[in-house]
């Protein structure tokens, strides 16, 4: 799939502490990494800072001491758009179209998915983590051109 775009967007979710080598490889040329929760711990987001700028939030697992400064949502403007990220999508509180908000991003389910309603762009990138029999291993991306949001996502294995 070729795309134009002003910005590329990595979005994981759901590591529950692993960082694969084919997300370092598949995330070396994005602008930004955008983590939607289940982090697991702290070594993931410096192998992730490492590639780019990363932008976590915190899930149901990522507890104790290092994941205190996690927030549970987030706000993230890329060019001419913004996301809202949190980790469980059935806990938002809040209407993205009144917000003014174009994307929000979400993990937990570990179902990857992109959906739109009422042209607000719905994405979660399923798991990254360890495998598990019923969903893939799986990251995505958003491209970014002026106001317009593209997502796909990518199965590792």
């Amino acid at each position: 799939m070729k795309h134009t775009f002003d910005h590329k967007v990595g979005i994981i979710s759901d590591t529950h502490g692993l960082v694969r080598q084919r997300v370092v490889k598949s995330f070396k040329d994005v602008d930004l990494i955008v983590h939607a929760g289940d982090v697991g711990k702290p070594e993931v987001l410096e192998t992730l800072q490492s590639i780019a700028r990363v932008y976590p939030v915190r899930g149901n697992v990522d507890g104790g001491k290092w994941a205190d400064n996690l927030p549970f949502t987030e706000v993230v403007k890329v060019g001419q758009v913004f996301l809202y990220i949190l980790h469980d999508v059935n806990a938002l509180n809040l209407d993205p179209v009144a917000a003014g908000f174009n994307a929000v991003i979400s993990g937990h389910s570990h179902i990857p998915k992109i959906e739109k309603q009422n042209g607000v762009l719905f994405l979660n990138p399923g798991s990254a983590g360890h495998k598990q029999l019923k969903h893939p291993v799986s990251i995505a991306f958003l491209y970014v051109s002026g106001v317009s949001i593209d997502a796909e996502i990518v199965e590792l294995e």
